[in-house]
Parts: C-alpha cells; sequence; structure tokens
C-alpha cells in the first residue's frame, strides 16, 4: 500500500459535538482536509469514521502518519522535511 500524502505538518484542532460523525480524510489527497471529500477513490485508502463521545476540541492528524488513525500522536514532528 502507498503511504499517504502529507496533507498537513500539524494537526487540525476541530471541533465537535458529541454525537456528531465525521469522516476523516485517510489519505490526505482531500481538498477539505481534515474530512474526507472522496479524492481516494481509486486508491487503496478509505475514510476514517469518528464519532464524538462528547463536546471537545479534538487534534485531527494532518500528516496522516498518526499511529492513533485519526488522532494526532505528534508523528508529524518525527516527519522528515522534504
Amino acid at each position: 500500500m502507498k503511504k499517504a500524502v502529507i496533507a498537513a505538518r500539524l494537526p487540525f484542532p476541530m471541533e465537535v459535538k458529541k454525537g456528531e460523525t465525521v469522516q476523516w480524510c485517510a489519505c490526505g489527497l482531500s481538498q477539505s482536509q481534515p474530512w474526507c471529500d472522496g479524492s481516494h477513490r481509486g486508491t487503496d485508502f478509505v475514510p476514517v469514521t469518528f464519532t464524538a463521545r462528547r463536546d471537545q476540541i479534538v487534534f485531527f492528524c494532518g500528516c496522516k502518519h498518526s499511529k492513533r488513525g485519526e488522532i494526532c500522536d505528534g508523528s508529524h514532528a518525527r516527519l522528515e522535511r522534504s
């Protein structure tokens, strides 16, 4: 499987409301980051469904390399600059 495109080198802090469901872009190709816009079609990538358990700000991964999937784990700090 190809690696995801780095969409951003920082996370996307997004406010979510309890019960809200969003589709996080896993491929990095979406023009609506961090949300999926269908740009993954024709690839092996699929969006990740996230449902908020409470009202909060979630730091969604922008580099697409987090070991926690859609949630930032700081992996962007370890990526090589190209």
